[in-house]
């Protein structure tokens, strides 16, 4: 009887909602990857559609240890499925591999990355035809094949690479008035100071806007660690002290800046404004809703995750448009994306994707066009927040972890929210209880608490938009209180 490797592992492979990650050397060796690899390479093959006639598989990495390495060994699984893979030169930012994809017309993807994970971890993410992260159903697949066994043999080779990192700027060059940008933020005195984290977007938008030549872009952490300065390489605010000190210095000397940070693999962007302040996705979604559908007046509608701002859904039907909510989980817009007219989509996490662009998220994208808003209404960042929250509200939003006991107590706790959710919060009637991803609790108006259980982990995640700081602080307190007693 054929021995099926994965099975000398005590812990079973599983998907998340992008990708495959753990940590290196426990969950993620390269007898793992190389078989797991294999398996996605087949079933992206299976899956080809109809008059596809590629066998190239395209395979990035980021600037995680080992990624380079990886990628070159998976290279080889990939041969030993009688397919052809096509290797980055250089590290890249995710979205450089999907839009390789769509140039290509490969199968698909696969990218050696852990994305925002901290510095010990580093998996796999997939990529379909069209260059969106698979559905579900894909990696259910993929766990299947790897349930069954079977053996397939790397073939040793040369491997065809290509400057994927170029390729992708080049892209975005043909989508972005640069010249229009770089006469904007001259005109406006504005500075962008550029956070990449050590990761893999690092240099990108200093080339974009020729920054040797006009000196309007600077950049910070971006050389290559993959220790990450010690902390992951998530755009949030307890990680950026040294970008926030950046901005408030420049606002010092008297020269406003624009922080803009993107997270390990480049596929997730936030940003400071000129006053120092954190601004993520869940208000630089709105802006950007503004922007393409009044001034740009593109077509399509808007798709929110569950955990996203109320602040979305209240600019885009101002604007007519339709909103969709779904779960946390870019691949869920992804396939929206390939059925309907969006015009943007995006969640909490700091991902944004454009209908008009690739259905998945690019954070370089979104930066070039956060900038075009910008120097389009003449208008710094925080001003263009401050006058969207006048219209519509003010809106403050913050998510924490609390990382239970474990598995038992996870389910007791997420038994008990769905059977029974709480009727009130801190006195206040709960309006309405929404279940699409976990247990959200509305209050009112850009006024509600979630509860979203982690699928492979012992983790509940608390989320909370309130019209106060203090409100979400004492929703969020109560939260975890009702979590720890349940």
């Amino acid at each position: 009887m054929e021995k099926n490797p994965l099975r000398l592992y005590a812990s079973p492979i599983k998907f998340g909602t992008d990708g495959w990650r753990g940590v290196l050397g426990v969950d993620i060796t390269l007898e793992r990857l190389l078989i797991v690899a294999a398996a996605a390479a087949r079933e992206l093959a299976f899956r080809a559609p109809l008059g596809l006639k590629s066998r190239v598989i395209v395979i990035g990495y980021d600037h995680r240890f080992l990624a380079s390495e990886f990628a070159e060994a998976i290279a080889s699984a990939v041969r030993g499925c009688d397919l052809d893979p096509l290797l980055t030169t250089t590290p890249v930012p995710t979205p450089s591999c999907s839009w390789a994809v769509v140039k290509y017309q490969a199968l698909g993807a696969l990218v050696i990355t852990a994305s925002h994970n901290p510095p010990e971890w580093l998996g796999l993410k997939i990529k379909g035809p069209l260059g969106g992260s698979v559905e579900g159903d894909f990696t259910e697949a993929v766990e299947k094949r790897l349930s069954v066994g079977g053996i397939t043999t790397p073939i040793e080779g040369k491997t065809q690479r290509f400057d994927g990192r170029k390729e992708h700027l080049d892209g975005l060059r043909k989508k972005a008035d640069i010249s229009s940008l770089t006469r904007g933020l001259k005109a406006m005195g504005l500075k962008v100071i550029v956070d990449p984290m050590h990761g893999s977007a690092a240099g990108c938008i200093a080339e974009l806007l020729e920054a040797d030549r006009n000196q309007l872009v600077s950049e910070i952490r971006g050389e290559r660690d993959p220790l990450f300065g010690g902390n992951p390489p998530e755009p949030l605010a307890p990680y950026l002290k040294k970008l926030i000190e950046r901005v408030k210095a420049s606002a010092l000397k008297g020269q406003s800046a624009l922080g803009v940070v993107f997270d390990g693999d480049g596929d997730r962007i936030a940003a400071i404004d000129e006053k120092g302040r954190f601004c993520s996705t869940q208000l630089l979604i709105p802006l950007l809703i503004d922007h393409l559908a009044r001034v740009r007046q593109l077509p399509g509608c808007v798709i929110k995750t569950v955990s996203g701002s109320d602040l979305m859904r209240l600019v885009a039907e101002d604007l007519g448009r339709e909103v969709l909510e779904l779960p946390v989980g870019f691949k869920y817009i992804a396939s929206e994306m390939l059925i309907k007219d969006v015009l943007i989509g995006g969640e909490e996490s700091g991902g944004i994707g454009f209908g008009s662009h690739l259905p998945e998220r690019d954070a370089l994208f979104a930066c070039l066009l956060l900038l075009e808003a910008l120097t389009e209404s003449r208008q710094t960042l925080a001003e263009r927040l401050d006058e969207l929250q006048g219209r519509f509200g003010a809106s403050h939003y913050e998510r924490i972890d609390l990382r239970l006991k474990n598995l038992d107590i996870r389910k007791r706790l997420e038994a008990f929210l769905q059977a029974t959710p709480p009727s009130n919060v801190l006195g206040q009637q709960v309006k309405d209880v929404i279940r699409i991803d976990g247990v959200k609790l509305r209050l009112d108006v850009m006024h509600w608490v979630m509860f979203r259980f982690s699928g492979t982990e012992p983790l509940l995640r608390i989320y909370c938009e309130a019209p106060t700081k203090e409100k979400v602080d004492q929703a969020l307190h109560w939260a975890k209180q009702l979590a720890e007693n349940a």
